[in-house]
């Protein structure tokens, strides 16, 4: 009763005439952020995050969820038209939706992926609401010690599980601790790592990070992919009654009431992230299915599935990210550098000192889910248009809008020369494949992991068995282990199966 009693306020603060309209500009801008390929949630967030400031700081932050599951729904757009994920997350959803539109069902794709995207949001919302107060008071038990062991295992965790490249997350991981410590020692006051620029004795803006990995980036990836083959594909711009029969959604039914739990639960798993839940739930239903040899060639239920459960994780990730200050996944963690940037401390506290914001969030996810559920049916046939957009156009604005962005957040002119580097480090990862996610990760946690690191080692006169003496910290480090090495027990175990 007393989550009800919460969210109905949450409710409250959403439905004000202000936050509808935003949610609402949110919802259709993530939409379109999401279904053109090599942008997605993170990436929008990231673009928009400056154009946010002057608004309130739960109006801005409800605006940035609602671009958030946005993307979520619109990523499998160009999926099923184009056979390009408009984000990583929606890639399971190639592998059906895209033969079903060679199949002339386009339109059933289209609808069943954003009935399948509700319906799996809407479940993840409502497990929110009573997940939400449990985990606050949980946290509330958190010292220094488990804070850090707890931001050790989300940073491994993340970096073992992410695209399953253990090294090159953990170098990824690294990278972002390197940039977290740039600028004056929050207790010494020395300058560390500044080479006498004056502008970076207060650390590098979160905002010009994002920015440059993702936004600049994104940019160069597919600035080279144009260069290399001009891409002239055509979109399909006229539908029929975008809907699915009554046998097709008896066969999609089961698969996005199974598939929504399990991707809720890896979304509160630090690092797991919209890809993995995706591709889970895919290859559950193919397992579970009579008749697995259709899959691949145009099987409704591999459309419904994966939606289902990468927008039943989107909200997932947020639990962990609004309750214990630690991201679910590389957006969640843009949404966290969001909060810290309005002076907002992630965590239990947040619910009670702020509930218009906290609980601000959870109602609208409520409600921007049913938003964009009516904007990704009746108006599906409206917004593909956007995919028919030249890419010699829409890059070049997206560029544009990144550096117009960075300049507005402290009018300085060095913070073009970061967004460029950061921009050809963006680059240079995907085109080495190293995931991002960990270097946006330990980016937003760093500050963080190192002032509980400090404070746990000043508690205990520099006695570093404090870590160990807590059951809490103990098992979340023993949970630190078991990431590391999982990769590993994971291949060896499928090598033996192989074998075999």
């Amino acid at each position: 009763m007393e989550a009800l009693q919460h969210l109905i306020y949450g409710l409250e603060v959403v439905l004000r005439p202000s936050n509808m309209l935003w949610i609402t500009i949110g919802s259709v801008l993530g939409t379109i952020l999401g279904m053109v390929p090599g942008l997605g949630p993170a990436t929008g967030i990231a673009l928009l995050l400056p154009l946010t400031f002057v608004l309130k700081p739960e109006t801005a932050l409800i605006a940035m969820a609602a671009i958030f599951f946005g993307a979520m729904f619109g990523g499998s757009r160009s999926s099923i038209l184009l056979n390009i994920p408009g984000d990583a997350s929606a890639v399971a959803t190639c592998f059906d939706g895209y033969p079903m539109a060679m199949n002339g069902e386009a339109e059933a794709a289209l609808a069943i992926s954003a009935i399948a995207s509700f319906i799996g949001g809407l479940l993840a919302a409502i497990g929110f609401v009573f997940l939400a107060l449990p985990l606050a008071k949980i946290a509330l038990m958190f010292g220094p010690p488990e804070y850090f062991a707890l931001m050790v295992l989300a940073l491994t965790a993340t970096a073992s599980l992410s695209e399953g490249k253990v090294l090159k997350g953990l170098l990824s991981m690294t990278i972002g601790l390197m940039i977290s410590v740039i600028g004056l020692d929050p207790q010494s006051g020395v300058s560390r790592f500044t080479f006498g620029v004056l502008e970076l004795q207060g650390g590098i803006d979160f905002i010009v990070v994002i920015m440059g990995v993702y936004g600049l980036g994104e940019v160069l990836k597919n600035l080279e992919k144009m260069a290399k083959k001009e891409s002239n594909r055509s979109v399909q711009k006229k539908f029929k009654r975008i809907w699915i029969t009554k046998e097709q959604w008896r066969r999609s039914v089961v698969p996005i009431l199974r598939s929504a739990p399990l991707g809720f639960l890896i979304g509160i798993l630090p690092g797991a992230g919209g890809t993995i839940a995706a591709l889970m739930s895919y290859n559950v239903e193919k397992k579970l299915s009579k008749n697995p040899e259709k899959f691949g060639k145009g099987a409704i239920e591999g459309v419904a599935a994966p939606e289902s459960a990468n927008n039943a994780c989107s909200i997932g990730a947020m639990i962990p990210t609004l309750t214990l200050g630690i991201p679910g996944s590389g957006t969640a963690a843009v949404m966290l550098g969001a909060l810290m940037i309005y002076g907002l401390q992630p965590g239990p506290l947040l619910f009670q000192q702020y509930p218009e914001i906290g609980w601000g969030i959870i109602a609208a996810l409520f409600v921007g889910d049913i938003i964009c559920a009516v904007i990704n049916l009746p108006l599906a046939g409206l917004l593909v248009r956007v995919l028919a957009v030249p890419p010699k156009i829409l890059y070049p604005l997206v560029a544009a809008l990144c550096f117009i962005g960075v300049y507005a957040v402290n009018v300085s002119t060095v913070d073009f020369y970061l967004l460029i580097i950061f921009g050809l480090l963006g680059y240079a990862m995907r085109k080495f494949e190293i995931p991002t996610a960990p270097l946006i990760l330990a980016t937003v946690v760093g500050g963080k992991l190192e002032q509980s690191f400090r404070q746990s080692l000043m508690l205990s006169d520099g006695d570093f068995t404090i870590f160990f003496q807590s059951k809490i910290s103990l098992v979340l480090i023993l949970l630190t282990v078991f990431s590391l090495f999982y990769p590993f027990i994971s291949k060896k175990i499928k090598s033996k199966r192989l074998g075999k």
